[in-house]
C-alpha cells in the first residue's frame, strides 16, 4: 500500500494497480509519473498538479477535481464516468480511447487539449477556455458548450447535432465541414457565422 501525504511531491514514480478509491488529495504535485490500472474512483483533488504524467487504464469514475492542473498529460483507455472538473487547467493534455461520458467541465483552461474522435455526447463544458482544442471527428451530439472560447479550434467532421453552443466563440466553425443540425446558438453568433462563410449581413 502506497501512502501519500498532502503537499507531497512525486517525480518519475510509477503507480501500478494502486487503490486510491474515495481519497481526498490536496496540494500534491506529480511530475513525470505513470499511473497504470489505478483506481481513482470518487477521488477528490484540490489544488493538485500533474505535469507530463501518463494515465493508462485508470478509473476516474465519479471523481471531483477543483483548481487542479493536468498539463501535458496523456490519458489512455481511462474511464471518466460522471467526473467533474471545476476551474482546472489541462493545457496540452491528450485523451486517447477514453470513456468520457458524462463528463462536466466548469471553468478552467483546456486549450490545446486533444479530444479528436472522442465520444462527448451529452457532456457539459461551461465557461471553459478551449483555444485550439482538437475536436476533429468528435461526437458532441446533445452536448452543452456554453460561453466556451473555441477560437482556433479544430472542428473538422465534428458533430454538434442539437448541441447548446450559446455564447461560445464559433469563429473556427465551418458549417460546410462540421455537422450542426438543430444546434442552438444566439442571433449574434448566427451573424458571425454567416459573415465567416461570405454572406453580407445587412
Amino acid at each position: 500500500m502506497i501512502e501519500l501525504a498532502d503537499g507531497q511531491q512525486c517525480e518519475g514514480q510509477t503507480f501500478t494497480k494502486c487503490d486510491f478509491y474515495g481519497e481526498q488529495w490536496s496540494a500534491r504535485c506529480f511530475t513525470g509519473c505513470t499511473f497504470r490500472g489505478v483506481d481513482l474512483s470518487e477521488l477528490s483533488t484540490k489544488g493538485c498538479t500533474f505535469i507530463d504524467c501518463t494515465f493508462r487504464d485508470v478509473h476516474f469514475n465519479a471523481s471531483r477535481h477543483e483548481s487542479s492542473a493536468f498539463t501535458g498529460c496523456v490519458f489512455a483507455g481511462c474511464n471518466f464516468f460522471d467526473v467533474e472538473f471545476a476551474g482546472c487547467k489541462l493545457t496540452g493534455t491528450k485523451f486517447q480511447r477514453c470513456a468520457l461520458r458524462p463528463i462536466r467541465v466548469l471553468g478552467g483552461d483546456w486549450s490545446f487539449v486533444v479530444l479528436a474522435g472522442s465520444d462527448l455526447r451529452g457532456c457539459r463544458f461551461e465557461q471553459v477556455r478551449m483555444r485550439e482544442v482538437d475536436l476533429t471527428g468528435a461526437n458532441c451530439i446533445d452536448s452543452v458548450l456554453t460561453n466556451v472560447d473555441l477560437s482556433g479550434a479544430m472542428l473538422h467532421s465534428a458533430r454538434f447535432d442539437r448541441a447548446d453552443l450559446r455564447g461560445s466563440d464559433l469563429t473556427a466553425l465551418d458549417p460546410l465541414v462540421t455537422h450542426i443540425p438543430d444546434a442552438l446558438i444566439l442571433p449574434e453568433q448566427a451573424i458571425v457565422m454567416a459573415q465567416a462563410i461570405g454572406f453580407n449581413v445587412c
